[in-house]
């Protein structure tokens, strides 16, 4: 599948997973530096999912997720996180339902959605809340003050944004996307984990981020380029 993803004026595609914690960094860079510099009514994020558990065969392992908090969280503490405290149970299996929730939302506009994803990744990173659960999702849109969540509830109801998370699933599967957070731009450019460059001392969910640089930097940039 090969699509466009080039966005119109104004507008950042940021393709990613809620339980990537580069992810979260780069969207809470977003938020801050777009408040920061007065763009917040000219660029809109357009979320759009890109699931790992789709990508890897597999739902994403806790030991993965806990292996990355201490070294993320000291890049962007203020994005909020946590080693998982609720019980081993309730970690998510899957963060489907999350991101279908996240593409509903965008009835009620970009605004709706920009701000139900932050508040799910700020209750699985900064919570340990369980986001595969209908009503945990639903009480962050509730959180948000922005969110109709009735009538998001009626659209996880009738599964109206299913298709949407599967034709993106498929084009995150192609090589257009290389990964969680993939950031595009008006002028075409493709933006993949922006700013920071990892590496990783043994597998996923054994070994540990190596971050070997980090330029928080690029976030300003990206937005003015948005906003031209």
């Amino acid at each position: 599948m090969t699509t466009t993803l080039t966005p119109e004026a104004g507008t950042i595609v940021i393709f990613s997973d809620i339980w990537c914690s580069f992810a979260h960094i780069a969207v809470h860079r977003l938020h801050k530096t777009r408040e920061r510099l007065g763009l917040t009514d000219r660029v809109r994020f357009d979320h759009r999912a890109f699931p790992l558990e789709l990508l890897n065969d597999a739902p994403s392992p806790r030991p993965g997720t806990d292996s990355e908090v201490g070294r993320m969280a000291a890049l962007e503490p203020d994005a909020g996180w946590q080693l998982w405290q609720a019980k081993d149970w309730l970690y998510p299996s899957t963060t489907l339902p999350a991101l279908e929730a996240v593409q509903a939302a965008k009835e009620q506009g970009f605004t709706a959605s920009e701000q139900l994803d932050l508040a799910l990744r700020k209750a699985f990173w900064a919570e340990s809340r369980c986001i595969s659960h209908r009503k945990v999702i639903l009480d962050a849109a509730a959180s948000t003050g922005v969110v109709d969540v009735d009538a998001l509830a009626a659209a996880l109801d009738d599964g109206r944004a299913r298709r949407t998370l599967s034709e993106q699933a498929a084009i995150s599967a192609t090589d257009q996307v290389n990964c969680s957070p993939h950031l595009f731009l008006p002028d075409g450019t493709g933006h993949p984990n922006p700013g920071i460059e990892v590496g990783w001392v043994g597998s996923y969910g054994i070994g540990w981020p190596v971050v070997s640089s980090d330029d928080p930097s690029v976030y300003e940039d990206i937005l003015k380029r948005a906003a031209a």
